[in-house]
């Protein structure tokens, strides 16, 4: 990883205390489940569902998948989806990358970003899609809801092992606003720092 995201990532650790307890212990029952996984040699797939698949599923699909690596963790497989597609919206890939990432844009009406974390891993590449679009796994996985919108709107998401719900505030509310660039800055690292605690807990 660059200086820039490894610095990033070194610097959540401060924040876990801040994590209401009611929150740490729906993460626990996301590592919980990992653990149980990849004890018996089968990898753990979570799907991160919010509305529009075009923010805080994205931001929560990114930092799971980093922090694996930053843990050494193998077979941890995650995706995200919406109950309707939009786009990745710009501004959550801009606190991307403020936070380390490198990201190459394809252009197009849904366009597709290259996400790399890690020169040794596969980047990842982000793209608005719905939760059940054939990108993303149909049995044997998580849902987690990242907002409640989704949860509300869709009572049932067929395949799932579980579902839970850690709903984030939409940093949407700040958009064109000059306090735009720090809610989405904030917003990254509350996801950030409650996935870095998610999967140390593995």
């Amino acid at each position: 990883m660059n200086s820039t995201l490894q610095g990033y990532i070194n610097s959540l650790k401060k924040g876990v205390d801040e994590i209401p307890k009611e929150r740490k212990e729906k993460l626990w029952e996301i590592s919980d489940s990992i653990w149980t996984k990849l004890r018996n040699g089968n990898s753990a797939k979570l799907t991160f569902i919010c509305t529009h698949n075009s923010r805080r599923s994205h931001l929560c699909q990114i930092w799971a998948a980093t922090l694996a690596v930053h843990f050494g963790l193998d077979g941890i497989e995650t995706y995200s989806g919406g109950t309707e597609v939009t786009a990745f919206n710009p501004r959550a890939v801009e606190a991307i990358r403020r936070a380390g990432f490198t990201v190459e844009e394809q252009d197009g009406e849904n366009p597709h970003y290259k996400v790399c974390y890690d020169e040794q891993e596969e980047p990842l590449v982000c793209y608005s899609t719905t939760f059940d679009d054939e990108a993303n796994p149909t049995k044997d996985f998580v849902a987690v809801m990242t907002c409640t919108d989704a949860d509300q709107n869709c009572p049932v998401v067929p395949g799932t092992e579980f579902r839970i719900t850690i709903p984030y505030d939409d940093p949407k509310k700040a958009d064109d606003t000059s306090h735009e660039a720090a809610t989405y800055d904030e917003r990254c690292r509350q996801i950030a720092t409650e996935m870095y605690y998610m999967v140390s807990q593995i």
